[in-house]
């Protein structure tokens, strides 16, 4: 055996995986599909998973469905295709028909970030109710009246959840925001929308003093769009958001923000999918992860109008 391991090591032998998967009845892959690989929070996801599922010796080959259901499709076809032994997926709107078709054909899969609450599933997911409650309310707590959130439009549960969250701390704090101070803004044109919207909400006959990004790319263009106007931050306007980006730290009033436990919700999007290969019939679990509020000078207390 030494001998054999040797010269397949001297003649740079190399397992024919495909010939192995034939016996073993595994290819020791695992298909991811995120959302969008250029989004800081998509990438660092990405090598999470990658890293967990390198210790049980799984390889990970991913696609980027750019928020596109007809990409996703197409790429979740061809992990299926090239016989991946499970799938972890963060799903674009309008995907349920392509999640219960894969229950049907009885592969394994975990969905992480996303979720559809009318399909029994795995999934690992943070809880964006809470995480949008908490940071209103520490808004709120800083003497901010007018706090506004500025989100996608969007079917995706985890999106309307950070809504709701908000609306129910406004409501617990006895203020019933009107619909001047959200704003759900499509994903085209999105450098526009913020614009016109940051601009709406300071031209109220009473502005908005705060405001809560749903996203990290909502509050990437936010940001930018507030620096350009020389607003300040916070006197004029204080800011929280969604998700921790390096660029964030680089703004002269680092932002607020709601910091997403990737890792142990990347381990454990790994740890369910193998229990998942290994034990198909065993029920499936549906876990949400807290958020932690990280408080930045963004989010001090208003000093005068914008």
């Amino acid at each position: 055996a030494e001998r054999i391991r040797a010269t397949a090591k001297a003649m740079d032998y190399r397992t024919n995986q495909i010939a192995k998967s034939l016996k073993t009845n595994r290819t020791y892959t695992i298909g991811l599909v995120l959302a969008d690989i250029a989004n800081p929070f998509s990438a660092a996801l990405a090598r999470i998973l990658e890293d967990e599922a390198d210790c049980f010796g799984y390889t990970v080959i991913f696609g980027s469905s750019d928020e596109n259901p007809e990409k996703y499709k197409k790429i979740l076809d061809a992990l299926v295709n090239r016989q991946a032994d499970g799938l972890i997926l963060s799903p674009p709107q309008h995907a349920e028909a392509e999640i219960v078709s894969l229950q049907q054909q009885q592969l394994p899969f975990v969905l992480i970030d996303r979720y559809f609450p009318g399909i029994n599933c795995n999934y690992v997911v943070l809880n964006n109710f809470k995480a949008a409650y908490d940071a209103t309310i520490h808004l709120l707590q800083c003497g901010h009246t007018r706090v506004a959130i500025l989100n996608y439009a969007s079917d995706l549960v985890h999106l309307q959840e950070r809504t709701n969250g908000y609306r129910a701390a406004m409501q617990t704090q006895g203020l019933h925001e009107s619909g001047a101070l959200v704003h759900t803004l499509p994903a085209i044109d999105l450098q526009e929308e913020v614009a016109m919207a940051i601009n709406q909400l300071l031209a109220l006959d009473q502005p908005a003093t705060a405001i809560l990004f749903g996203s990290n790319v909502i509050a990437m263009h936010g940001v930018k769009y507030i620096n350009e106007k020389n607003i300040r931050v916070p006197d004029q306007l204080a800011l929280a958001c969604f998700d921790e980006t390096d660029a964030f730290d680089l703004f002269y009033a680092p932002l607020t923000c709601l910091r997403q436990p990737i890792k142990p919700m990347g381990a454990m999007a790994v740890k369910l999918l193998l229990d998942a290969i290994e034990h198909p019939s065993n029920e499936p679990q549906q876990l949400q992860f807290d958020a932690s509020l990280i408080v930045r000078a963004s989010s001090g207390r208003p000093s005068g109008p914008a």
